[in-house]
């Protein structure tokens, strides 16, 4: 099923959710099938310098992972291609405009922003305000 590539669309029908779980950022370079199985990321990726996990704030403490900061996960509903361009410059802009930092991920079906943690609720007003535009 392809996604959505007209941008007006793409915005008209963002449906925007909040996930109740906080996330934090790591790197390690532990082999991925042990970090997999014992840390069940959200999302990964695989730099030079190692592998950067995000993975759910109470699985870091239990296993005494050090963490910068803390994320909140806003995951977007509508359906956008892969090849559709200007929902992520969009959404970013609208954020900076209100000094909310965001880490973006592309899934296959979905887009989900990491938003600091005390700052999530206003970023998903402002996102859910695209709606409107």
């Amino acid at each position: 099923m392809p996604g959505k590539t007209n941008l007006k669309e793409i915005l008209r029908n963002i449906n925007p959710r909040l996930l109740d779980e906080t996330f934090v950022f790591i790197t390690s370079s532990e082999p991925l099938e042990d970090l997999f199985n014992s840390l069940k990321p959200k999302a990964t990726f695989l730099e030079d310098e190692g592998i950067t996990l995000v993975i759910n704030q109470k699985d870091a403490d239990a296993h005494s992972l050090q963490y910068d900061g803390i994320f909140k996960c806003i995951s977007l509903g509508v359906h956008s291609s892969l090849e559709s361009h200007g929902l992520i410059s969009t959404i970013t802009r609208e954020l900076t405009k209100h000094r909310i930092s965001s880490n973006i991920f592309s899934g296959y079906f979905h887009d989900h922003i990491f938003v600091q943690n005390n700052l999530a609720a206003e970023a998903l007003k402002v996102i859910s305000s695209l709606e409107d535009s």
